[in-house]
């Protein structure tokens, strides 16, 4: 299996087959396990080995096929798969910092994130510094001898801010702090992100994995040594994992999610193209863009523009509102990276919380529109596009 490319990895690593030989993975729905005597539980309880499982909070077999094949795929030893995307950025977190720790983080993250950072964990007494994740020198200046961790997007969401993972990587590194990414934007399609520097990268896999808006769920990979003596022991105590059946909607996703990203990026630079400069946008943002401010990053880092588009209506919340309710194709809701086009206002849903001071600072304007690009025909999205943002009253 080291031999094998990406999209031979996503369709069979880590398959384990019942006695029965199925083809499609099997579904252990079971929240227990049985064992053939006393001294077998008692030595499964001391040091379960890697097809033995006790309980369904900490392992189970079709959820670790989905850890395995993930893990595999993007390059790491290991992975956690858990129930949400927000539950492996809570569990990466909480799991390395306590009371008097000090953690790095960009600004620029998904209101969540910013809640279990400044809310959650200042509650327990971990410092938090923010810093502008595009400036190395913030990044040189916030990090210090004792930091237990940077954290960052790779892809900011929604402002589509592209951070240097390398750069960011070697000044924590220099301080002995552990380099943690939400790659949920960059995708799993694509270099390998750990070979870059990050020690533990994070997805929520409700977004491109599953990629059809069926499941909620989550990953945390990154080295054995953190995977099963870091994390695995907050996650099986706080009840954080992933349900078996979610894991194999995540396995079936995995298998197809090469040619969705690659479509999906590929249609998101055509609509991005095609909408930049009109006279009802004040700003075009898409890392694909040649005009990008980041854009050479891009072209390290990334293999493709991603599949997310911000639109800033010129004329404000009521632009966007006009906008987003004209459209006729993308539906107005709150995920991403699904087969379906979703369109979603920022500031009125998924940063509504944040003080307005702080959604200036990040770029989130009342006219700020994130378009997350699915799989329907490019020139009908175009076409409906254009005929949503014409129907904008003139400013």
């Amino acid at each position: 299996m080291t031999d094998w490319n990406p999209k031979t990895l996503a369709v069979h690593g880590g398959t384990r087959r019942s006695q029965y030989g199925e083809v499609s993975e099997a579904i252990f729905l079971t929240q227990g396990f049985v064992y053939d005597s006393a001294e077998q539980a008692e030595a499964r309880f001391q040091e379960a080995g890697p097809d033995e499982f006790i309980y369904a909070r900490y392992g189970n077999p079709t959820v670790r096929m989905f850890e395995d094949r993930i893990a595999a795929l993007d390059g790491t030893e290991d992975a956690f798969a858990t129930a949400s995307g927000m539950a492996a950025v809570n569990g990466a977190l909480m799991a390395i910092a306590g009371s008097g720790d000090h953690i790095v983080a960009a600004r620029a993250l998904f209101g969540s994130s910013l809640t279990i950072l400044l809310d959650i964990m200042g509650r327990f007494g971990v410092e938090v510094t923010l810093v502008d994740g595009t400036d190395l020198g913030a990044w040189r200046q916030a990090v210090r001898p004792g930091t237990r961790a940077v954290f960052f997007e790779t892809v900011s969401n929604p402002t589509l801010e592209v951070i240097d993972i390398a750069a960011v990587a070697e000044i924590a590194h220099a301080q002995g702090a552990l380099v943690i990414v939400d790659n949920v934007f960059g995708t799993p399609v694509g270099p390998n992100v750990a070979d870059m520097g990050a020690d533990v990268v994070i997805y929520s896999s409700t977004k491109h994995i599953d990629g059809q808006g069926r499941c909620l769920g989550g990953v945390v990979l990154g080295s054995r040594e953190f995977i099963r003596q870091t994390l695995e022991p907050y996650m099986k105590h706080t009840g954080g994992a992933l349900s078996p059946f979610n894991a194999w909607v995540m396995l079936k996703g995995l298998e197809t999610l090469d040619l969705r990203v690659q479509a999906a990026a590929a249609s998101a630079q055509k609509i991005a193209e095609a909408l930049e400069g009109h006279p009802k946008l004040s700003r075009t943002l898409f890392p694909g863009l040649a005009n990008h401010p980041d854009r050479a990053i891009v072209d390290r880092q990334m293999a493709h523009g991603g599949t997310v588009i911000a639109l800033d209506l010129a004329g404000g919340k009521p632009a966007a509102f006009a906008f987003l309710n004209a459209l006729t194709i993308p539906v107005i809701s709150n995920n991403l990276g699904d087969a379906k086009s979703i369109v979603t206002h920022p500031a009125t849903t998924t940063h509504q919380r944040l003080p307005d001071d702080q959604k200036a600072i990040l770029g989130i304007t009342p006219g700020l529109v994130r378009v997350s690009v699915g799989l329907e025909d490019t020139d009908d999205l175009i076409t409906d596009f254009r005929a949503a943002l014409d129907a904008v009253p003139a400013g």
